[in-house]
């Protein structure tokens, strides 16, 4: 039997941790790791302990633990830096992360070099082993042509390897954003935008189709309609899920009813990720471990899943 397999029926979490996995979907500025930024700064950033209501008490929490104490060029660079440290210490070989385009002004003096190297000279100090992916972020409540303005320092640097849109789903209709992805396929980006996980079945279709979406973060509304996973499937796009977040914010009433079970069972292609490490206490070995845990998936499915992140994405 494959070890990471024992590890889990055993509820072995650190070596867990041993094995190679792949983070997906994690926002950096809330992804670190907390024992790095206390030792950094003395700030002690406390998790969540019960489900959340709303978004809105979400931005509370990274107002008070977050943007007082991180709100500057210094204080992004600390927080990426604290992101490869958990990655590190979780197993994490592919992570995914990348910075808003309207960081480039806020953190980084609108120098695309500098914000670039904030982010690779972290991995060479930190952990050169970690094959980093970097992400363009969109906040979808801002007007498209201030992102289309931020965009041109993005566009044409060969350091991107996705694109991302997150925020409020609704916000602005999806179709609002049909321009920027269609450059960021041009700039052969890998297209991705959070769908799903407060929107409907039909949201998550329709994304994909208007942005014509390689990839959807969550996306787990998904499994109430039979049409939409055959859709998914057929057409290969990967859901990056985050478990404990969907649980945290009130989405999925706990891990033994997450539809990431159903899903997997019905052939989409799914990954295991940890969204927010800094609110929601649970890296990806953890994620792993608790969907175990809770009977959602055999440790057989956890393991496939596992390897599956580590490849690229189906084409």
């Amino acid at each position: 039997m494959d070890r990471f397999m024992d590890a889990l029926e055993q509820g072995n979490l650190e070596t867990l941790r041993k094995y190679p996995k792949a983070d997906l979907h994690n926002h950096f500025a809330l992804g670190g790791s907390r024992r790095f930024l206390y030792q950094a700064t003395g700030k002690k950033i406390e998790p969540l302990v019960h489900p959340l209501a709303s978004m809105a008490e979400m931005d509370q929490w990274s107002q008070k633990y977050i943007g007082q104490y991180f709100n500057s060029t210094e204080g992004r660079k600390l927080l990426i830096r604290a992101t490869f440290q958990q990655a590190k210490e979780d197993g994490v070989t592919v992570l995914e992360i990348g910075e808003d385009v309207w960081g480039l002004k806020e953190f980084f003096h609108n120098d695309i070099d500098e914000l670039v190297e904030s982010f690779t000279s972290a991995q060479r100090e930190i952990a050169p082993e970690i094959e980093l992916r970097l992400q363009i972020g969109l906040s979808r409540h801002c007007p498209i042509s201030y992102l289309e303005d931020c965009l041109s320092y993005f566009w044409g640097n060969k350091n991107f390897y996705s694109i991302d849109l997150y925020g409020d789903e609704f916000a602005q209709p999806i179709e609002n954003f049909k321009g920027i992805y269609r450059r960021a396929k041009k700039e052969g980006l890998r297209l991705k935008a959070h769908v799903g996980e407060w929107g409907t079945a039909k949201d998550i279709r329709t994304a994909v189709e208007e942005l014509e979406l390689d990839e959807v973060q969550h996306g787990i509304a998904a499994a109430g309609d039979e049409s939409v996973i055959r859709f998914l499937a057929e057409n290969k796009i990967r859901l990056n899920i985050t478990p404990m977040s969907n649980v945290l914010l009130g989405r999925v009433a706990d891990m033994a009813e997450h539809p990431i079970g159903k899903l997997y069972r019905s052939g989409i292609d799914v990954t295991i990720n940890s969204d927010d490490v800094l609110i929601f206490d649970s890296d990806v070995s953890k994620e792993y471990l608790q969907l175990y845990e809770a009977q959602c998936l055999t440790a057989e499915e956890l393991e496939n899943i596992r390897k599956n992140g580590l490849k690229p994405a189906m084409l």
